[in-house]
């Protein structure tokens, strides 16, 4: 577990230090905020839909060849998109790059396989978990430090980035040992490497169908946060680069914590199913104050006080994982990495006209939160929709675990 989750964090780190000056090199090449607006979705876009085709058929490579090539592949690919970034000198440079990064960037399906493997069901929760926290840990220092870089140079970030995944190859070509033994491989197949069969075959998981509705709406609303996070402060508040990456340090922090240290605990409290729809109900409640805000300083109250937010994605991977077979974890994993690409294909095609439309507006004025309240109501539809799955499959009527039973 603890090559893997190594492997994980540097690839965070790589990827959060491009995150507050993305929007500001797309920039570089518009006019306006609307048109910066609109291209940032362009390239987002480009980037989640890339990953939506990227995702299952590495999953499936994953189960054929074993999780170690495929992570060693991808982390070059992620390398060649980073420095094909900083050298951009076209929108269209820009947007080709991020699409290379898309694919690439789909192997953390491949990565929750590789936890997947070597962890026995009952564990798997509190190992994803564990692996969110080194998610959190990348957004963590990867935020800031592409601030400061930012402030230097705008491509600068880029090219460490770059630099730090190709670190993430040596490592991984050293250190990182095989998850999946040859008798657990199998061959690849259309459906399994097809994002769309993929889909469809995650939604006939025993007790996981109406879950996948769950799972879309829940990741809708995150990717159109994270799409406009940084226009939406830099419209709001006027942040740039640096108080950007301050706040996502926060973010990162906050899931760290929660993912590392607090889930553990709380599993011994309570089933996944019911963290899930704690997390949500508490996700909800935080877009629509980060909406409302009219200050940055709430943002921070707001981040610190959604705790159990940050426990949905962990507890619902754990649901799902444990109704797949031991021999399909990769393709699995893969499927639900597609399916959160995809909600990060159609979430800017959402959030740019959304910030087009109040960009006009003053700094401080509050509607410009409109991208926000669009989340709270797409988390909420997620949190009904989850309560009357449990209640309809009896998981409601289930006591919470002991400490003795999830002690393990």
């Amino acid at each position: 577990m603890p090559f893997i989750m190594i492997v994980v964090l540097i690839d965070m780190l790589s990827i959060g230090i491009i995150v507050p000056v993305l929007p500001a090199l797309v920039g570089e090449f518009t006019s306006d905020p609307a048109a910066q607006a609109h291209w940032y979705g362009v390239v987002t876009f480009s980037f989640a839909l890339a990953s939506f085709f990227g995702a299952p058929l590495l999953g499936a490579l994953s189960d054929r060849f074993g999780r170690r090539p495929v992570l060693l592949i991808g982390f070059c690919g992620l390398a060649l998109n980073f420095f094909a970034t900083a050298l951009a000198s076209a929108l269209w440079m820009l947007i080709a790059s991020r699409i290379v990064g898309g694919v690439t960037q789909a192997n953390a399906a491949v990565a929750n396989a590789y936890v997947a493997d070597i962890t026995p069901p009952e564990q798997r929760a509190r190992r994803f978990g564990l692996l969110g926290a080194m998610f959190g840990i990348g957004f963590i220092l990867g935020p800031v430090l592409g601030g400061l870089l930012g402030g230097i140079d705008l491509r600068l970030p880029f090219w460490v980035a770059g630099a730090l995944t190709m670190l993430n190859f040596a490592y991984g070509l050293v250190v990182l040992p095989e998850s999946l033994p040859a008798e657990r491989r199998r061959a690849v197949t259309w459906r399994a490497a097809n994002p769309l069969l993929a889909l469809n075959a995650l939604t006939r998981l025993a007790g996981i169908g109406p879950l996948v509705a769950v799972l879309a709406l829940s990741g809708l609303a995150q990717f159109t946060l994270y799409t406009t996070w940084v226009l939406h402060n830099s419209f709001k508040f006027g942040w740039g680069p640096t108080e950007n990456g301050w706040s996502l340090f926060v973010v990162g922090l906050v899931s760290a914590l929660v993912q590392g240290v607090l889930l553990g605990r709380l599993l011994k409290r309570f089933p996944p199913w019911r963290l899930a729809l704690m997390g949500l109900a508490s996700s909800t409640l935080a877009y629509l104050a980060w909406g409302a805000a009219t200050a940055g300083w709430v943002m921070y109250v707001v981040i610190l006080a959604n705790v159990l937010g940050n426990t949905v994605a962990a507890a619902m991977q754990s649901i799902v994982s444990g109704a797949a077979d031991a021999r399909e974890q990769g393709s699995t994993m893969g499927a639900l990495s597609s399916l959160n690409s995809l909600m990060a294909v159609l979430a800017p095609a959402i959030a740019a006209p959304l910030l087009g439309l109040v960009a006009p507006l003053p700094q401080g004025d509050w509607r410009l939160g409109l991208p926000m309240f669009c989340c709270a109501a797409l988390q909420a539809l997620a949190l009904m929709l989850a309560w009357a799955h449990f209640r309809r499959s009896g998981a409601a009527a289930q006591p919470a675990p002991s400490s003795a039973s999830t002690a393990a």
